[in-house]
């Protein structure tokens, strides 16, 4: 039975690798037929409106213009206190004469628990990196709490919940530990997934849109074998690395390369460019990943579910956060070799491709983890769960 329409607001932050994993979602449930209004800052718009919902601007005041982000963990976590500050009276103005049947919202969007806990409506995360697990507090967060600043960012985080109309008044609560969760993630790259509280967190898997996201390249009738490169869209001013990739793989014998060097590297900072290298500042990364032979990868995130969903053996060069550990966990899985960027050198590289593209066992490896994040259900099955909520919601209590 199709569900009745509904007005499903997602509030998000700038952040390109935290905008990109739900667009499919939205996409889907546009298809629906429900209203979907986006929060977020106008410079992501495109993205926002081309799925479809409506954007409700709300301006952030993360450094993602210019990509200048702390490398200071608890300085990067005060800039998101701080953008939750300014978004909510935003939130509220926006919200408060037309609020939503349900709310949507992105880990990084504090304001958005603070709006939907003084409304009283049902409220879901969207998690595109892993989510907290049995422990996590004491193996993790507990580390975090002890850094200089910690303590002045946590009591000002407390103050801001008791003055901003939360319900939830304890810091790691509010900010780790949400009600409901949609995890976008492939469930073999979450640390611990035995000791995830499933009746909280439900792990769909990565989420695409399978008539969009395949366009857009074509393979070269004469490439024996497609390598793609890409380090995201964050840590992308890294013109060394790239000489190394191309003195690596430019002109390796049967490989096509396509390099995306984002929009902080000048093409002309890499001279000569191989003929079977392709440079570009961004490209449709998962439809040259479908027809791809391997990947090297800044293991973030949304890459990692790219390149277990396509099959593909990946050289994880990891360039900060989280990146770490995805890394160590694709290695984990048999899928990827590491090589950090200080020991990223042509050798190393063309050692790492060789090892994996040979490896007689890895081929049976990634088919099983691409069948396995299949089976998750991705776009189709995250769009039922959130119809389910809006169900149960409008459903009167017994």
């Amino acid at each position: 039975m199709p569900h009745p329409r509904a007005h499903i607001a997602m509030v998000g932050v700038p952040v390109v690798s935290h905008v990109l994993p739900s667009l499919a979602i939205i996409r889907e449930l546009v298809a629906r037929g429900h209203r979907v209004t986006y929060a977020n800052d106008p410079l992501v718009a495109d993205r926002i409106t081309s799925a479809g919902a409506e954007l409700v601007p709300c301006t952030s005041t993360l450094p993602v213009a210019d990509n200048n982000w702390p490398d200071d963990p608890i300085a990067a976590a005060s800039l998101f206190l701080d953008d939750a500050v300014q978004a909510l009276p935003q939130l509220r103005a926006a919200y408060d004469d037309d609020p939503a049947d349900l709310y949507l919202y992105d880990i990084g969007a504090y304001a958005a628990r603070a709006l939907v806990e003084a409304q009283g409506r049902p409220l879901l995360q969207l998690s595109p990196t892993f989510v907290g697990w049995d422990g996590y507090e004491e193996e993790v967060a507990a580390y975090l709490r002890k850094l200089p600043g910690a303590d002045a960012y946590r009591d000002r985080f407390a103050r801001w919940l008791a003055e901003c109309g939360a319900t939830t008044r304890d810091v790691d609560s509010f900010s780790g530990s949400p009600a409901r969760a949609l995890a976008l993630i492939p469930r073999a790259m979450q640390p611990h997934a035995d000791r995830v509280d499933t009746d909280t967190v439900t792990f769909v898997g990565p989420c695409f849109d399978t008539r969009a996201d395949t366009a857009g390249w074509t393979r070269p009738a004469g490439a024996d074998n497609v390598l793609l490169i890409s380090l995201g869209s964050a840590y992308t001013r890294r013109p060394e690395f790239y000489r190394q990739c191309l003195a690596a793989f430019g002109d390796l014998p049967g490989w096509h390369v396509v390099l995306q060097i984002g929009k902080y590297t000048d093409p002309g900072e890499l001279g000569d460019i191989p003929a079977n290298v392709e440079v570009y500042s961004w490209v449709p990364q998962r439809a040259i990943l479908e027809q791809a032979d391997a990947f090297v990868t800044h293991a973030g995130m949304g890459g990692c579910g790219e390149g277990l969903l396509a099959g593909v053996p990946m050289i994880a060069v990891p360039q900060g956060a989280e990146q770490f550990m995805n890394a160590d966990r694709l290695v984990e899985l048999g899928v990827a070799r590491r090589v950090d960027t200080e020991d990223a050198t042509a050798e190393t590289l063309r050692v790492a491709l060789n090892d994996l593209v040979t490896d007689p066992q890895r081929r049976d490896r990634s088919r099983r983890l691409q069948a396995g994040a299949r089976a998750e259900g991705g776009t189709p099955r995250a769009a039922d769960l959130i119809e389910d909520i809006l169900a149960s919601a409008a459903s009167p209590a017994p």
